[in-house]
């Protein structure tokens, strides 16, 4: 869970439009085993291409994490979340938010609500051909495909950056941005400001801070739980 959370966290903090990383935690709350949290530096009405880009690929920063440092036989279930995000979102830059060069401008698919993970035997959810059912296919993996590659690239760069925090992470378990801009530079964290010294730190007033401030990913849903 460490390594998972760190790996959003990195990721996030390094892609060229994203929100702040504020504070990253193994705390387990409800079916989550950490979290880590994006605080929007203003009120967004509209996103970039280049924003939910970078949305896409702080998902995919967990379960790369995850194989980079224990394999690809070590990887969890906890990035299933995160790759139905993460899916959602490609599928909706070339279906409805005409954000795909290959595709163009066009609204392929109306549904909101619509979780799109293939279609089953029977069901089409898009009203169109199969020609173009599958380009969208084909594009949706080519986003997907781009951004895992520069979410392990990234990972990959900054390997001790990910050992640095996962092992702070152990340490306090809640980590802020304090504590992150002094991994992110290369300097062991400072202890997190309400640090109690014991092993796991006051795990009760974190607890309850970590309720009042868990935030929501502006694209849907929490902000990279594992």
């Amino acid at each position: 869970t460490a390594y998972h959370e760190a790996g959003h966290a990195i990721v996030g903090r390094l892609m060229p439009e994203h929100d702040p990383v504020y504070k990253v935690s193994i705390i387990p709350r409800g079916r989550a085993l950490g979290v880590t949290m994006f605080l929007p530096e203003e009120d967004r009405y509209s996103h970039s291409r280049r924003f939910i880009i970078s949305s896409i690929c702080s998902l995919f920063g967990g379960r790369i994490a995850e194989e980079i440092t224990l394999g690809k036989d070590g990887v969890t279930t906890g990035a299933s979340n995160d790759i139905q995000r993460a899916t959602k979102m490609a599928r909706r830059m070339v279906t409805q938010w005409g954000l795909s060069e290959r595709m163009g401008p066009l609204m392929y698919d109306e549904a909101e609500e619509e979780v799109f993970l293939g279609r089953s035997a029977g069901q089409n959810h898009l009203s169109v051909s199969g020609e173009t059912a599958k380009q969208i296919d084909e594009e949706v993996r080519s986003i997907i495909d781009e951004c895992y590659g520069t979410a392990k690239r990234i990972l990959e760069e900054n390997l001790d950056k990910l050992h640095m925090m996962a092992d702070a992470l152990m340490h306090y378990e809640t980590i802020d941005s304090d504590q992150i801009d002094d991994i992110m530079a290369g300097k062991e964290p400072r202890e997190p400001s309400d640090w109690g010294g014991t092993s796991g730190g006051d795990s009760s007033a974190k607890k309850t801070e970590e309720k009042a401030d868990t935030k929501s990913s502006p694209i849907g849903g929490p902000a990279g739980e594992h």
